[in-house]
């Protein structure tokens, strides 16, 4: 089989098809970055060559319409990107139309969406004899929704051929995308993607934050840390505040001073400084910090953390079944 590839086109359509808070924050990004582009006589050379600048974004309700409107039309500026906002009964028009496909909807409705009448045309791009065959692309941003899972909903629900089958890739943007700080994990395949298609797949993501690449086998434990671990660090973020509280600090400034200073030792760790080290750093002999981390050891803090990664790990690799029931039961 050939190298997939899409089309050589300058200008790119992407659907964005179950637009929800993830779509828009990513859409934001992308349009932001656009308007940006253009405002550069000279953009950076690292910017692929073909990039979106098309959108169409499908929501359930009318209402919805008019939420992503309102949240997206001040970024659109005419003659450098155009955008639609439609309800869900137009997945398969957007997807026909569209080189670029993010689904953002609920792991479960996936096989639904996809097997939609008409989207095997919509999804099947045509090639002359003797051409290179291009190929869609479908991002899938849904949490336990693998590679495989995709391919074979497209196989067997929609009835692509193999050689017919869009480009497949799993990402995980996590919430912090809405202020384009977002830590989003691109799942690699084998063989790899040509670096055409992985250029374009970082430029998309970067728009939002920052962008690793991992093996399909990490991926759960991936949106455990870094999609659930935003809820995860803002519960212990809001029990620091609420310590300072206790202590007679006014909410306000304790929870600001809180995430500031989580912002701070991120800030730090993310220039090389390691965890343990900053710690012990801050660790002076018969001091207030050793004194406080030994009471959160003594309570498990640390375990309790590492365990609720490991138990969201194991939820996220239940969500892709439509039929999965009760995945947060207790266990032991």
């Amino acid at each position: 089989m050939a190298a997939p590839q899409v089309k050589s086109s300058s200008e790119l359509t992407m659907a964005v098809l179950g637009c929800g808070t993830m779509g828009i924050s990513i859409l934001s990004g992308i349009l932001s970055s656009l308007s940006s582009i253009a405002q550069d006589p000279s953009p950076p050379p690292t910017n692929p060559p073909a990039l979106p600048r098309h959108f169409i974004a499908t929501v359930r309700s009318q209402s919805s319409v008019a939420k992503v409107e309102s949240a997206l039309s001040p970024l659109v500026k005419p003659s450098v990107s155009t955008l639609r906002v439609l309800q869900s009964t137009s997945n398969v028009s957007a997807a026909a139309e569209a080189d670029i496909i993010l689904l953002g909807c609920k792991p479960y409705m996936v096989s639904g969406l996809l097997s939609a009448s008409g989207m095997k045309d919509a999804l099947t791009v045509k090639h002359a004899e003797g051409h290179a065959r291009s190929q869609k692309i479908i991002i899938s941003i849904c949490a336990g929704v693998t590679v495989p899972d995709l391919e074979r909903v497209l196989r067997e629900d929609v009835g692509l051929s193999v050689d017919d089958l869009p480009i497949v890739v799993r990402a995980m943007p996590n919430t912090a995308s809405k202020i384009r700080e977002s830590m989003t994990v691109i799942n690699t395949v084998d063989p790899p993607l040509p670096d055409s298609i992985t250029e374009l797949l970082t430029w998309i993501f970067e728009r939002i934050g920052e962008v690793v690449y991992l093996p399909p086998n990490l991926m759960d434990a991936c949106t455990s840390l870094c999609a659930s671990g935003t809820a995860f660090f803002a519960l212990m973020m809001e029990a620091a505040a609420d310590g300072g509280v206790a202590m007679g600090l006014p909410r306000a400034e304790a929870t600001r001073m809180a995430a500031q200073t989580m912002r701070g030792a991120a800030g730090l760790v993310l220039e090389g400084e390691h965890p343990a080290i900053l710690r012990e750093k801050v660790s002076t002999p018969g001091g207030c910090t050793i004194g406080g981390l030994l009471v959160l050891e003594e309570g498990g803090v640390r375990a309790a953390v590492a365990r609720a990664v490991r138990e969201a790990t194991v939820v996220a690799s239940l969500l892709g079944g439509g039929g999965a029931k009760n995945v947060n039961g207790t266990r032991h």
